[in-house]
C-alpha cells in the first residue's frame, strides 16, 4: 500500500517543480523571447505538465514576472554597496549559464521594442552617482552613460558570440576567454 506523502514532503516536491518550471522558462525565454516562447515548450523543459505553469505562476506573463522578481535579487546580490564597482561588473560577467538567458532576453526586448522598467534602471544610475559621490569613480563622466557602457560590455559575449570568435580568435563562452575578457574590464573600470 503506498503512504500519502507528508505535508513537509508535499512542499518540497512543489518547490522543486517550481524552481523546474522557472529554470525551463528562462532557457525558453532566452532562445525565443517572450513573444515566442511557448508555455507548452516551457512544460517540455520541465518535464511538467502544461496547467503547472498556470497553477502556479498564472500562466505565462506570471512565470515572467517571477522571473523579473528572481533577477532583481540575483541582481541585487552581485551589486552590494560594500563591493568596488570593477568586481561588480566582472561578477556579473562571470555568471552562470541561466544569466546568459537573461542577457539573451534582454537583447531579445530591446529588438522586439519591449518596454523596460525604468526604476530599475534608475536605482542602477543611482548607484553609479553614489559611487561617484564616494570618489570611487570620476564625477566628470555621465553616470547613465557610463552604466549603458558597461552594461553593454557585459553583454556583448552573450549578444555579440560572433564578433568576440572574430576579434579574439576565442569562443564568447570560453573559461580562457571569460577569464581575459574580465581582467581587461576590471582594469578599465578601475580606470574611471
Amino acid at each position: 500500500m503506498r503512504r500519502q506523502p507528508a505535508p513537509d514532503e508535499r512542499k518540497r516536491d512543489a518547490d522543486r517543480t517550481r524552481e523546474r518550471i522557472l529554470e525551463a522558462a528562462i532557457a525558453e525565454f532566452g532562445a525565443h523571447g517572450f513573444a515566442g516562447a511557448r508555455v507548452s515548450a516551457i512544460a517540455q523543459r520541465a518535464g511538467v505538465n502544461q496547467q503547472l505553469i498556470s497553477y502556479y505562476f498564472d500562466g505565462k506573463a506570471g512565470l515572467y514576472q517571477a522571473l523579473t522578481d528572481r533577477w532583481r535579487e540575483v541582481s541585487a546580490g552581485l551589486n552590494t554597496a560594500d563591493r568596488p564597482l570593477a568586481e561588480v561588473v566582472v561578477s556579473f560577467l562571470a555568471q552562470d549559464a541561466q544569466t546568459r538567458n537573461w542577457a539573451r532576453l534582454l537583447t531579445w526586448n530591446g529588438l522586439t521594442g519591449a518596454d523596460s522598467d525604468d526604476s530599475f534602471f534608475g536605482a542602477m544610475v543611482d548607484d553609479i552617482k553614489r559611487r561617484q559621490a564616494a570618489g570611487e569613480i570620476s564625477s566628470e563622466v555621465d553616470p547613465g552613460m557610463v552604466l549603458l557602457i558597461l552594461f553593454s560590455a557585459t553583454l556583448a559575449p552573450v549578444s555579440l558570440p560572433q564578433v568576440v570568435k572574430g576579434m579574439t580568435g576565442l569562443a564568447a563562452d570560453s573559461p580562457e576567454f571569460l577569464r581575459r575578457y574580465g581582467e581587461t574590464l576590471k582594469k578599465i573600470v578601475e580606470m574611471l
